[in-house]
């Protein structure tokens, strides 16, 4: 009798002709755009295996064989033992392998001769079993490569952290368990000299305290609806702001909220951000006036554990409707404020507040407690200018930056940066960058320039030395630069030092030449005094998003580290152009220019396709021009560093950093009118309706932007897509850099693969030895030993924990480790509003 065929041949056969038809159509277009010839080759022995397997011939686990064999020494030959590469070139042919060797299937693959047909006897098939072993020892050669690449790592750079300690400069004014602003101190370190938690004991820390703040996102806010803040820590209080700009203060020991101040904001539905990353603390003036208020303010009755709700309305401006005013009533209002929490609000105004009771500061700003920032603003549209980010706070002087709509249009609010009366809330200078040298207050009547410049993240300040550090955004629209003026592309991108005095330029340094990526300076540049050749140099230490870490000079803005010019790739839009060159520094994490054995994907298929599209759009290495065709824009405008910046060492003079890889493709859209939606849902632009993300009205081109991902979803190149790493500031030399934070949060199947995720959110570094991390796409706070880059303990949080963490010591002289987890909403992390207080056990 003929031996039948069982139904598992036919699933093979039907798998081997799909694989074989998708590799041929795909190989082929792969072929035509210049890509590897794999595809096409393997889909050759697909089909040859099908067709052996109909004929039931033996020879078809030989063929299917050499298949296998032939994919491991290409898939080595491309990324050696790279376990994630190596598996989704070969994971389909490996478990179709599998089948091919199960006994339903060889059972089938022998042909009987006549005589057995005749006299009704049955030989055993046994003429497979040669190339069933031959099968089998491809797929265990196959396994032993997969075991071995499980465990090498060929991303990771081992190293130490020198054991120097270099002679820092502490402030006087600030104790040690104290974070009095968003980087601890103006200078942005982000550094503590606490020392109680050190990689001995960290393992052992434990929750303190959670505190719950109520305020999560709601139907109908932006997308980008996240918590960032980190507090800061005065006295026994904590002080922090919540995405909807609720201010709350917290008792540091138990978490207890002590008051809150709700500022209503107007416009939220037309903002692109709603968060808040952080309050400025002003303490109490030393003049005799500020002394005497501070006194008669003291003589007031304490404030209640909790300010009224009632007590924290708001009034519309009679002379605009559209814009709010902070209420000054009787119930939320002090005569005077000695020391003062400074709040930017998502409407365009910053709010004085007592930290005593949460109070509105009527002595601020002409009797109301607060600032209108729209004040001489052009294009006046509530919800196309606001802070995210905290302001600069001196002795004197307020430094108030804020954010234009990106991309929406060339009629937007300017970027003006503005020095205000600490005290009194009077204007001083305004620096608009279109007019550098005119830093005077505008004469009634007139408004700055629009659609300049701005700086939406923080700022650092050397009061020492008397200047305040900007990073600098770039002219919407972001990805075409034709009409921009001289003034425009001196200071887009860059670093500006500005005198706190007056405003005025002291110098400017360029990170890239008239930007076309989005990278705008994203990150609070860290201040710290390196020993360099035996002298101490001021240094400032500024991220970016394309993967440099320039160091400069704080008093020239001079490098410090080698910044080289080099070329770059050509060839704008029609009326844009291209610098030539683009600097780098001798610290940077430029990541290689991606190719096809760089492209990733779950099987060999959406891996096939990521190729195709790497070879369909433009792509000449970093800088590649926006182009119609579509460019791939590498690192993209998520940022090899965003806002989260870096954490510096002032004793080892190190850098802890986190960079990140993700590729992002941008193509520009022809524009034949003001009126038509060309990259939303189509249609005539609706008055009064939300911004037009990407749009760019006014410009020749709206544009395209997304993350360059495969058909299912996933980063088309390769993992890992995010690192922790140590830098010497003072040579440039990466000393450890390791793959950091798990797919557990961010694939189908929780799976806490280390793969290495995007960070987004900044670190804090310790004197004891320790570093803490909370902004991986995974929901931990983390902790690393600082000399080697070793994760030493972890703490799942109830969200996304995208902000950055701080430490400060209790009433009970422990130290504690703060960390805010409340997600964020286009990075799809879960949305939380938890604060979370961690300290070691007693004893």
């Amino acid at each position: 009798m003929f031996h039948r065929r069982h139904p598992a041949l036919w699933v093979a056969v039907a798998l081997l002709v799909l694989f074989s038809l998708a590799s041929a159509v795909g190989g082929i277009w792969l072929i035509t755009l210049g890509g590897s010839w794999y595809y096409a080759a393997v889909a050759i022995g697909f089909a040859a295996t099908a067709a052996l397997l109909v004929a039931r011939r033996p020879a078809a686990l030989w063929v299917y064989a050499a298949l296998v064999a032939g994919t491991l020494v290409w898939a080595l030959w491309e990324v050696g033992f790279d376990w994630w590469p190596l598996a989704a070139r070969g994971d389909l042919i490996f478990l179709l392998g599998l089948l091919l060797l199960t006994p339903w299937v060889t059972r089938s693959l022998f042909v009987p001769d006549v005589r057995t047909a005749m006299d009704g006897t049955a030989t055993p098939p046994g003429a497979w079993r040669g190339g069933g072993l031959a099968l089998s020892l491809s797929l265990l050669l196959v396994l032993a490569v997969g075991v071995t690449s499980w465990f090498t790592d060929l991303h990771d750079i081992e190293g130490t952290v020198p054991e120097r300690t270099a002679a820092s400069s502490p402030d006087a004014t600030m104790p040690d368990g104290e974070w009095q602003a968003y980087g601890r101190t103006g200078m942005g370190q982000r550094f503590s000299p606490l020392t109680e938690i050190t990689p001995e004991n960290v393992a052992l820390l434990e929750t303190a305290w959670t505190y719950e703040t109520g305020d999560e996102k709601q139907p109908g806010d932006p997308v980008e609806t996240t918590f960032e803040v980190t507090p800061l820590k005065i006295g026994d209080r904590l002080f922090l702001c919540t995405p909807h700009q609720n201010v709350i203060a917290l008792d540091a020991d138990t978490g207890e909220e002590v008051w809150r101040y709700d500022p209503k904001i107007q416009g939220a539905l037309a903002l692109q951000h709603l968060t808040c990353r952080g309050l400025s603390y002003h303490a109490a003036s030393a003049s005799p006036a500020a002394a005497t208020q501070a006194a008669a303010a003291s003589q007031a009755p304490p404030a209640p554990l909790t300010t009224p709700a009632d007590a924290t309305a708001t009034a519309a401006d009679p002379a605009d409707p559209d814009l709010p005013v902070a209420a000054a009533t009787a119930a939320n209002t002090t005569a005077s404020c000695g020391a003062k929490l400074f709040m930017p609000t998502a409407d365009g105004r910053l709010i004085a507040l007592n930290p005593d009771t949460g109070a509105v500061c009527a002595d601020f700003g002409g009797g109301d407690g607060q600032l209108d920032r729209w004040s001489q603003m052009p294009n006046v549209n509530p919800g196309a200018y606001y802070s995210t980010s905290p302001v600069v706070v001196t002795a004197n002087m307020i430094i108030v930056a804020g954010t234009v709509l990106d991309n929406v249009s060339t009629a937007e609010a300017s970027g003006v940066i503005r020095g205000y009366d600490v005290d009194t809330g009077d204007l001083v200078w305004a620096w608009d960058s279109a007019k550098p040298d005119q830093t005077a207050p505008l004469p009634e009547g007139q408004t700055y320039t629009p659609n300049s410049p701005n700086s939406w993240s923080i700022s650092s300040v050397d009061e020492a030395l008397g200047m305040v550090y900007i990073p600098m955004g770039n002219q919407p629209p972001d990805q075409w630069g034709g009409n921009r003026t001289p003034e425009v592309e001196r200071f887009s991108s860059s670093v500006v030092a500005l005198d706190i005095a007056t405003g005025e330029v002291r110098w400017v340094f360029q990170t890239v030449h008239h930007d076309l990526w989005d990278y705008d300076v994203p990150s609070q540049p860290s201040l710290i005094d390196l020993t360099i050749q035996g002298e101490t140099v001021p240094a400032l230490v500024q991220p970016t998003k394309q993967g440099e870490i320039f160091v400069l000079d704080r008093r020239t803005g001079t490098p410090v580290l080698p910044v080289t010019e080099i070329p770059a790739p050509q060839g704008a839009a029609p009326g844009d152009r291209t610098a030539a060159t683009q600097p780098t520094s001798a610290l940077s994490y430029d990541p290689p220019e991606l190719t096809g054995r760089d492209m990733w994907g779950a099987t060999m298929f959406d891996q096939l396709a990521c190729r195709i599209a790497l070879k369909s759009l433009r792509y000449d290495g970093r800088y590649t021009p926006p182009s119609e065709q579509g460019s791939l824009i590498y690192p993209g405008n998520f940022g090899v560093f965003n806002w989260g910046g870096v954490a510096v060492d002032p004793q080892r003079q190190i850098a802890f950093t986190t960079p990140t890889y993700l590729a992002f493709t941008s193509q520009l859209v022809p524009r034949a009118d003001d009126e038509t939606l060309y990259v939303q849902d189509g249609g005539q632009k609706p008055a009064g309706a939300l911004p037009s993300l990407n749009e760019n009205f006014g410009a020749p081109f709206a544009i395209k932007l997304s993350a360059f991902t495969s058909v299912l979803g996933l980063p088309c190149q390769a993992p890992p897509w995010g690192y922790v790493a140590a830098a010497d500031l003072t040579t440039g030399k990466v000393l450890w850099m390791h793959k950091n934070g798990t797919v557990r949060d961010s694939s189908p199947i929780p799976l806490p693969f280390k793969m290495g995720v995007p960070n987004l959110g900044g670190p804090v570094m310790t004197a004891g030895g320790v570093a803490f991390l909370s902004g991986t796409l995974d929901q931990y706070l983390r902790a690393y030993d600082v000399s080697t880059g070793e994760q030493l303990w972890e703490s799942r949080l109830p969200a996304g924990g995208q902000s950055t963490p701080m430490t400060y010591t209790g009433r009970d002289g422990r130290q504690y480790v703060l960390v805010v987890a409340g997600g964020h909403g286009s990075l799809g992390t879960k949305m939380g509003d938890s604060i979370i207080a961690y300290k070691l056990p007693a004893g």
